[in-house]
This record gives C-alpha cells, structure tokens and sequence, in this order.
C-alpha cells in the first residue's frame, strides 16, 4: 500500500502547492463543473476525505450511510460545498490537507485486498487510487480555473488502471448493456512508452494518449475533443463513450 499511497501523497502535494500560491479572488474563481468555485472544489475533497476515512476505518461517517441522510446524492455533495461557504478560503484548505492526511494515515493500515465499502465495495488498494483520481479530477477543475495547465504525470497509470477496471460499472451506470467481448487498453504514457491493460489476446482495443483517456475517465473532457483515442472492435466502440472512474 505504501507505494499507492505515496502517489497519493504526491498529487495531493501538487494540489496544495498551487492552492497556497492562490489569491483570495482566485479562491472566488468560477471552475468548470456548474455553479461552484475554486473554494467549492477544495471543500468538496475535503469533506469527501473525512468520509473516506471514516469508510475506511469503520467511523460514525461512512459513505453508504451517510449519503442515506440526504434526499439525493447530489445534495449530499452540495453539503460540503455549503460547509465550506461558511468559512474562509485558508480555512477550507487546511480543513483539506488535516483531512487527506488522515485518510492517507488509515490507508497505510490496510491490506491491500481488504473491502472498504465505498458504494458497490472496492478493494482497498484500489480505494486508494479512486482518492488520486478525485484528487486529479477536482485539480483539473482547479486548474482551469487558476490558469494552471493540467497536472500530467506518471501517477496518471494509476488512474487508467482504475478507469480500465471500472468498464464493467460504467456500463452498469450507463444502463448500458455491455457487448461480448474482452479490451485491452494501450496508452501513450507522457514522456514516453505505453501503459498497457487487459489480456494480449483480448477481441477488443482502446489506443491513445493516456491523458486524454484519463480525462475522458474522470468526465473532464468530451469524447469528442479527444483526438487520439481509437476504438477497435464493437466493445471498444460501445466503451469510449461511458467511460466513467467514480461514483
């Protein structure tokens, strides 16, 4: 686990690097996703990440139960934002890095195939990787709205990989049915090289840049503006369009 948390470790670093070089009006900044600002995004990862802990760790604020207490997911979610709008931007960022600490803290605890019920129930190596992919969803808002290109690193396999094995849930999601079939999935990783997932005699593949994969994964950018990703067999092509990595 210590590896996948350290990845975790690094993007959230990444983030919190940017956010403390922030002015107060960029705090104010509208971001992509509708309606909320830099302080809005920063607040959701924040109370996201005492829920994840708590899942984690088996306290009072699991996410199964918790999301129970609001009349729908997206009200659940709007409540961080709203815990957030009551506090000041510096507050609302170390409400986020005291938060993510302590998520990664439990983390390091776990057995790797452990369950940790977050939604359907995940493995906990791969409950890690779903907190960098948040992580790395809500920067590129970030981001955007800053001024800041995209953070396009190594730790982008990670979420590939889970963006791979998340096809099943994304056709479930998508009420979507999914077509016979095994994908292979083979990335230009950046600076060089391919990540490649699924089995070498899979029916189907997916090519591309691995960012854009990712990007398409996390909902950040429209199939359309990807360029280079390519489908190759009848799933391939019933893939690309319900990518989807979270919940």
């Amino acid at each position: 686990m210590r590896e996948f948390v350290q990845e975790l470790h690094d993007e959230q670093s990444s983030l919190e690097a940017l956010l403390r070089s922030l002015t107060e009006e960029q705090w104010r900044a509208p971001t992509p996703a509708k309606g909320w600002d830099v302080r809005d995004q920063v607040a959701h990862l924040a109370d996201t990440e005492e829920v994840a802990h708590d899942t984690a760790s088996g306290g009072p604020r699991q996410l199964n139960e918790e999301v129970l207490q609001f009349p729908s997911p997206e009200a659940y979610t709007e409540s961080g934002c709203d815990k957030g709008r009551a506090m000041k931007p510096a507050d609302v960022l170390e409400w986020w890095v005291r938060g993510a600490a302590a998520t990664r803290t439990v983390l390091l605890s776990l057995d790797p195939k452990q369950r940790v019920p977050w939604g359907l129930g995940m493995s906990a190596r791969s409950f890690v990787t779903a907190r960098l992919m948040e992580t790395w969803a809500h920067g590129l808002d970030i981001r955007a709205a800053a001024g800041a290109e995209p953070n396009i690193t190594p730790r982008l396999q990670s979420i590939a990989w889970l963006v791979t094995n998340a096809v099943p849930y994304a056709f479930m999601a998508a009420k979507t049915p999914k077509p016979e079939g095994t994908l292979r999935v083979e990335l230009n990783a950046p600076g060089g090289g391919i990540w490649m997932f699924g089995p070498s005699d899979a029916t189907d593949r997916i090519t591309g840049d691995a960012a854009e994969f990712c990007r398409v994964g996390v909902q950040r950018m429209k199939l359309a503006d990807a360029h280079t990703l390519k489908a190759h067999g009848p799933l391939a092509e019933a893939t690309l369009p319900v990518l989807r990595a979270f919940l």
